[in-house]
């Protein structure tokens, strides 16, 4: 429990400790950095860690120059692209081997097909849009393994919405994080920024859930 509310502690509070950080280990602070979001995209086990919230509070103190923009955005996007890539990888290597394809009562085979179908036709913007939504980041590049989406599609998406997602985040921090309203009220932003895209997440499945269940009720 101790570990757990430390955790929430930083997640909440992440631009305080990241600021401690600088102050305590300097440049250190890219390598912490880089592991938290390699670690939030790449681990599929790992996906309550700060993604959205961080970058900005990154972007906000690299406008009152306690870090180096140019640096932070590369450190960032190397690691949101290895992150997905190897979370992909992940799901491309182990997905096969938990189904044990139809030798499996767990593995469906119109499902897989389904689900390929969808990441070849869909995935390129499913992979771009799930860089702004907290979970889903971390679990569309893992389905995306498991259903074999190809890795050049999934390589330029992937880019693609690091880049978007990282410059764009951090640029918004930049810029307005040493606003005196946004400054007073960054607490409120870190949690709008964490539950706001979840709602979204939830209300977008409950929907799909009811439109899908509603032709099998008529029939």
């Amino acid at each position: 429990m101790e570990y757990a509310s430390i955790l929430i502690d930083f997640i909440l509070h992440v631009d305080r400790h990241l600021e401690t950080f600088v102050q305590n280990y300097g440049t250190w602070v890219y390598a912490l950095l880089f592991m938290i979001i390699f670690v939030e995209t790449g681990v599929v086990v790992m996906p309550f860690l700060p993604g959205d919230s961080l970058l900005f509070v990154v972007g906000a103190m690299c406008g009152v120059g306690l870090l180096s923009f140019p640096l932070a955005c590369a450190v960032l996007l190397v690691a949101a692209v290895l992150g997905d890539q190897t979370n992909y990888s992940i799901g491309r290597y182990f997905g096969p081997k938990v189904f044990q394809w139809e030798d499996s009562r767990f593995f469906n085979k119109r499902a897989f097909d389904k689900a390929h179908a969808f990441y070849e036709t869909y995935g390129g913007i499913t992979i771009v849009l799930a860089r702004f939504m907290p979970f889903l980041r971390t679990f569309v590049p893992f389905v995306g393994g498991v259903a074999a989406m190809s890795r050049a599609k999934f390589t330029a998406y992937n880019v693609l919405g690091a880049v978007i997602w990282v410059l764009g985040v951090v640029t918004a921090g930049y810029f307005l994080g040493s606003l005196p309203w946004v400054k007073a009220n960054l607490d409120k932003i870190i949690w709008a920024m964490i539950f706001v895209p979840g709602l979204i997440v939830i209300y977008g499945s409950w929907k799909a859930h009811r439109q899908s269940a509603g032709p099998a009720a008529a029939d």
